[in-house]
């Protein structure tokens, strides 16, 4: 007897798509979230989401010029992930807390 096996491809509309929803998630993170730190990582997740989009292009394509640009892009948020961090460690020690509504007004 014959098996029917579906397959089914993976096309590069499936991972604009995950790219979309991963952009998408983050940015309701970012719009409604009032913590720092929940704040920060919905960016990341943002920025994650455009560099899935650019591999996605890449492979697709058949250049290696999106794939070298996502490191690049990698390479500078992991500095930007120290220098984050550090403002909101920073900002917790001065005002004993990461509520963006408690850190509205900057003055001392």
């Amino acid at each position: 007897m014959g098996t029917n096996h579906l397959t089914m491809e993976i096309t590069l509309n499936h991972y604009l798509a995950v790219g979309a929803i991963l952009f998408v998630i983050g940015l309701i993170g970012v719009i409604t979230r009032r913590n720092l730190i929940i704040i920060y990582m919905s960016l990341e997740m943002m920025l994650q989401a455009a560099n899935l989009t650019l591999v996605a292009f890449s492979r697709f394509n058949g250049h290696l010029d999106g794939q070298v640009f996502v490191f690049f892009v990698i390479t500078v948020a992991a500095a930007e992930v120290a220098v984050g961090l550090a403002l909101i460690v920073a900002l917790y020690r001065l005002r004993q807390t990461t509520q963006v509504q408690d850190l509205t007004t900057l003055k001392f």
